[in-house]
């Protein structure tokens, strides 16, 4: 049997925030931790996190914070109910960073950077006891049960009394989040699901003017209208960007599970945008239908319905050239464009991942039932959430269910025999 003290030594595999947060609960728990990250450094994607501005976790009332979690609202509301957006926020302020609400809901430091919370937890933690291993990638496990890193100076082999894997998802690889552990897990007998994109761009077939000319147009305000799993009709205010290979930004991440899997059954997601949106369409085709005399058609536009620039060349890009001159036709194109999503961009250019490993193959302190000792916390699990603060908290948030998780099964009289 072991005891929860420094004689138990556990290894905490990734250095993203469900790994931190698990070596700092660890440690205050009274065991020893080792940290083991792949990259040079902890917390590469969470500084990139930050610097849109760090948006941490959201001021949601707790049951609708559960429901951004869609089918997995009920395991991910029993992390929450151990670490939520509240103890998230005091826990900021205990390393002297204090947050604010914004007018969306989202929850921000009032700095609005990362590197200043990263650098006070990371100082703190080794003020803590917590050693932190760089340059030490995760390979697998040897045959006497030993983690096996890849390092600089070669192979290295670690034994620990429990581990903690928190090794991300599989969007951006270049930060650590590679996914190169699904193989080593699946190997395992752990059950994985297909890790695919999350809160990402999709695809649509402009044409190449089109796309030359607005690529990296902010499309705002706008209206997305698309219909739901149980195909109920929906609707959503906000922002999103033209790229070059189609549509991105936050509305359309909003929603990217809901599309994602639209494509994955009939090949195709469609959707359509009120370009005008709070524009009465009976006083827009009124507008529309004035004798515009010697102006062109963009400036006649510009005059009737203040659409130009980006919107203008989506009019053009879906009505044909005689619809043009049709004001009924152009103004049902704009209060609401047809366009059709062909495919959600790779995992690797995602903000975050959807799939991983399933939570049925986990006991409730987040242990695999198929290799006990092991813990698993963080994105690499299979659930997802969109962007607003959710896939922050719900990391935090396992990272301190799986280190609990730990200190119990450490416990004497709490293991198996075996």
């Amino acid at each position: 049997m072991h005891d929860p003290h420094p004689r138990s030594r556990v290894a905490v595999v990734g250095g993203g925030p469900a790994g931190l947060m698990a070596a700092e609960r660890l440690r205050a728990g009274g065991v020893a931790v080792d940290l083991y990250e792949a990259k040079g450094s902890v917390g590469r994607k969470f500084l990139i996190a930050g610097k849109g501005g760090l948006n941490l976790t959201h001021s949601d009332p707790r049951t609708r914070f559960a429901a951004r979690y869609r089918e997995r609202a009920h395991e991910v509301g029993r992390w929450l109910e151990r670490f939520d957006a509240d103890a998230l926020r005091d826990w900021a302020r205990g390393l002297g960073v204090d947050t604010y609400v914004g007018s969306s809901g989202r929850v921000f430091p009032l700095d609005r950077k990362a590197a200043p919370l990263l650098r006070g937890w990371v100082r703190r933690l080794r003020a803590q006891g917590v050693s932190v291993h760089v340059q030490h990638r995760w390979t697998g496990w040897a045959a006497d049960g030993a983690l096996c890193f890849d390092t600089p100076h070669g192979p290295v082999r670690v034994r620990a009394d429990a581990v903690v894997l928190a090794l991300g998802g599989a969007s951006w690889p270049q930060l650590g989040s590679d996914g190169a552990w699904v193989p080593v897990l699946a190997a395992e007998g752990v059950e994985v699901a297909p890790l695919r994109p999350a809160n990402c761009g999709f695809e649509v077939d402009w044409s190449p003017h089109f796309a030359q000319r607005h690529a990296g147009a902010p499309l705002k305000p706008v209206v997305l209208h698309w219909v739901a799993g149980d195909g109920s009709a929906q609707q959503l205010q906000g922002e999103c960007v033209v790229a070059g290979y189609g549509l991105e930004g936050s509305l359309i991440y909003a929603v990217s599970a809901t599309l994602r899997e639209r494509i994955e059954r009939e090949g195709h997601a469609d959707i359509a945008l009120d370009l005008v949106p709070g524009r009465d369409p009976a006083a827009l085709r009124a507008a529309l239908a004035r004798p515009r005399g010697g102006r062109s058609l963009s400036e006649h536009l510009r005059r009737a319905a203040a659409v130009h620039g980006v919107k203008a060349g989506l009019l053009r890009e879906v009505l044909g050239a005689d619809e043009l001159h049709d004001p009924d036709r152009v103004g049902a194109a704009l209060t609401r464009l047809p366009l059709r999503l062909r495919r959600p961009r790779p995992v690797a250019e995602a903000i975050s991942t959807a799939g991983g490993v399933r939570l049925e193959a986990l006991d409730d302190g987040l242990m695999l039932r198929t290799r006990p000792g092991t813990f698993v916390a963080g994105e690499m699990l299979d659930w997802e959430a969109p962007t607003g603060g959710y896939l922050l908290t719900a990391c935090f948030a396992s990272g301190r269910v799986a280190a609990d998780g730990v200190l119990d099964w450490l416990r004497p009289g709490t293991r198996a025999p075996g």
